[in-house]
């Protein structure tokens, strides 16, 4: 039976499963569905358009489905999609997408930290942490298993990774390659994530294939193109070092702290 305090607004059309609790001045607008297993403390909003999954916990004050913020937007009905075993701590907010139809999507098991935002139709996978304070900005991706720290800034289209860690204040304004650290301002590569990767079960093998490629595009002096070759030539095929050639060939000259001037 759904626990719902009657100083809560719930409207009549949204979907709220059986087992919901619903704390004192929670909003729940129309066209919102909560999965099973929720739980909505006090003053947290979820906006119409929203659908949440299960076991998920939104905690005091935050917003979940809010309007976009951008000036391209005019009403058009966007959505907003949370998974399973989310937690979304105080003052956090998510914007819905700006195109009718499309979602900005937060994945399952995901833990986005205390007063944190999310912009329109930006995409984080499973297992992440988003900081205390980070922002990530409209229309950018956060692949599974990347953590962005405290008040880092990921600025607009911008891609980053899985198995990533961004630095505290850290601000991203390029694509990160998967399975880095990135520090400082400017932003900088900071070696390999190795630690995360070891708690994700990876071998010392693969993990040491990973600095092998990483060597060639930010350590040896040498343009990016000739770099791909030599991870072709020196790194035994696997599918890391697969996942950080397609990045780079998708990417091209938009990588995170990569020399310009090595590029040709």
């Amino acid at each position: 039976m759904s626990k719902i305090s009657p100083l809560a607004f719930v409207h009549p059309q949204a979907k709220i499963a059986d087992d919901v609790q619903i704390d004192p001045f929670v909003f729940i607008d129309a066209d919102v569905e909560i999965g099973s297993g929720c739980i909505i403390m006090s003053h947290a909003s979820v906006i119409g358009g929203t659908k949440i999954g299960k076991n998920t916990k939104l905690y005091d004050g935050c917003v979940v489905g809010a309007d976009p913020q951008d000036f391209r937007w005019r009403g058009e009905r966007g959505r907003c999609e949370v998974g399973d075993n989310v937690h979304i701590y105080q003052h956090v907010i998510i914007n819905r997408s700006i195109h009718t139809g499309a979602s900005t999507v937060i994945g399952d098991n995901s833990y986005i930290m205390a007063q944190s935002h999310i912009g329109h139709d930006s995409s984080v996978g499973q297992y992440c942490v988003i900081g205390n304070g980070a922002k990530i900005a409209g229309d950018c991706k956060v692949d599974d298993y990347s953590i962005l720290s405290s008040g880092a800034i990921v600025h607009e289209r911008c891609q980053i990774g899985k198995w990533v860690l961004v630095k505290g204040g850290c601000r991203v304004n390029n694509n990160v390659p998967p399975y880095s650290i990135m520090a400082h301002n400017p932003i900088s590569y900071y070696g390999v994530n190795a630690f995360i990767l070891r708690k994700g079960k990876m071998s010392e093998d693969r993990i040491d294939d990973i600095a092998k490629c990483y060597r060639h595009i930010y350590q040896c002096g040498t343009s990016l193109f000739n770099a791909m070759r030599r991870i072709q030539e020196d790194v035994t095929p696997g599918p890391e070092r697969e996942a950080i050639l397609t990045f780079i060939r998708d990417h091209g000259m938009k990588i995170a702290a990569l020399n310009t001037d090595l590029l040709d």
